[in-house]
């Protein structure tokens, strides 16, 4: 672990230079993806740091993604928008996300696991685009800390009850209900479960496109992560409490599917959408199954790289338009056909097509949740007609309809941006192919 954070320390004299230090972070997500073999156990770097495949494709991840981020955040590069701080902030990004997804220790992850929330503030503070961002960072800010103060204090608990922080060796039974409730409510807000999402569609609005990308596509899954992390020991709990946070993600899911047809921001409706598909994630981890976990992975790898591509679509019209309004931008499969292509198949990838990550993760899920209860099958189609529906909505009312006639002037896709959607609509549909490596996990 240690050498992957003085290669980042070293690259600090190239923050001057974006194209190189991106190119750089393109190298080192190679470099790192073919670089270890995968491993079903946890594979040790350190007495605090090591890997299992869980972990190990969560920090792949994160490298392609930053990489990503900077490849969409251009126009921070050609208005030389805070270029040093904005490279700053993105190198403090991978560290602490590097340092939650690899530790062993329960004290070293909460420490990072809260780390990350900072460059994510500064991201949204120093380069959103409205007044109201300030508010969106509250929220965030708050929403998070406030479920996360108890989940310091049952730290301490285990520390001085079970002599140990190491995930594989603590012990908690009858450590009691608000003990498990302090161990998940963090992660659970975080993920965030339904009635508690408020603070995620305010940040997204705010945020730039490189702060969207990062939330979709990472921090959203730091709460899968750290559930399955919990899981590992507070399973006594999980068996007689599950149901509850079962009903409770798949009612509120179905609420927010619907709330997703009602929106006039672009940006609103994918995130209440990865309110919708988060959801599931939490019904697949708290069924506590093997196909549940495996489900929850690839979901969550699914969505990282279908809701950042859609993120960044969205953006490239917002920059044409300089609106997110869906009564603004219309049209735009007359202006921009072959943009339109690439709206079409994250659209449909959003829905689960096949041959995405999505449709193999809710294959997963779906069983998963149905084997748990098979009553769970109404809700289970509803959000499938739904997801089905509002991917839809976004797409024609992108893509169809009469141009606004107030666009005096419309640039056309560049290399750039075609390469960005590539990046992320290869991955999303190949790796399917890989998917008995995901099946290692358990």
């Amino acid at each position: 672990m240690m050498k992957f954070i003085f290669m980042l320390i070293f690259l600090i004299p190239l923050f001057y230079n974006f194209w190189l230090l991106m190119h750089i972070y393109m190298l080192t997500t190679f470099l790192y993806v073919f670089m270890y073999s995968f491993y079903n156990f946890i594979f040790p770097m350190s007495s605090l740091f090591g890997f299992d495949i869980f972990s190990y494709s969560l920090m792949s991840l994160t490298f392609f993604i930053i990489f990503l981020m900077m490849l969409a955040s251009y126009r921070v590069y050609s208005n030389n928008d805070k270029l040093i701080e904005f490279n700053f902030v993105l190198m403090f990004m991978i560290m602490s996300l590097l340092l939650t997804f690899s530790s062993l220790n329960f004290f070293v992850f909460y420490l990072s696991f809260e780390m990350s929330l900072i460059p994510t503030l500064f991201l949204i503070f120093g380069w959103g685009y409205q007044p109201e961002r300030v508010s969106a960072g509250y929220y965030l800010l708050f929403y998070t800390l406030f479920a996360s103060l108890p989940l310091l204090l049952g730290i301490f608990y285990i520390s001085v009850k079970g002599y140990t922080l190491d995930f594989w060796l603590i012990d908690v039974s009858g450590f009691g209900f608000y003990f498990y409730l302090s161990m998940i409510m963090a992660f659970l807000f975080k993920m965030p479960i339904p009635f508690f999402h408020f603070w995620l569609p305010k940040a997204h609005v705010e945020a730039p496109i490189s702060g969207s990308m990062v939330l979709a596509a990472i921090l959203l899954k730091l709460g899968g992560y750290g559930l399955i992390r919990v899981y590992l020991f507070i399973d006594y709990y999980s068996l007689f409490f599950s149901y509850f946070w079962m009903i409770f993600s798949l009612w509120g899911s179905l609420i927010v599917s619907f709330l997703c047809l009602f929106q006039v921001d672009m940006k609103s409706i994918i995130a209440y959408s990865s309110v919708a598909h988060m959801s599931l994630v939490i019904c697949g981890i708290m069924t506590n199954s093997s196909f549940g976990f495996m489900g929850s992975l690839i979901m969550m790898l699914g969505h990282g790289f279908c809701s950042s591509g859609l993120f960044c679509l969205a953006n490239i019209l917002y920059e044409r338009s300089s609106s997110r309004s869906l009564f603004i931008n219309k049209g735009y499969m007359l202006m921009m056909p072959s943009l339109s292509m690439f709206w079409f198949m994250f659209c449909s990838n959003n829905m689960s097509s096949p041959p995405s990550l999505n449709l193999l993760g809710e294959i997963y899920l779906i069983n998963s949740i149905i084997s748990w209860d098979y009553m769970t099958f109404i809700f289970l189609s509803i959000l499938s007609f739904m997801s089905c529906c509002y991917s839809i909505y976004i797409f024609s009312f992108t893509q169809h309809g009469y141009i606004y006639g107030g666009l005096s002037f419309m640039n056309t896709v560049n290399i750039r941006e075609y390469m960005l959607m590539l990046f992320h609509i290869i991955p999303l549909n190949m790796m399917f192919l890989k998917f008995d490596i995901f099946a290692l996990l358990f």
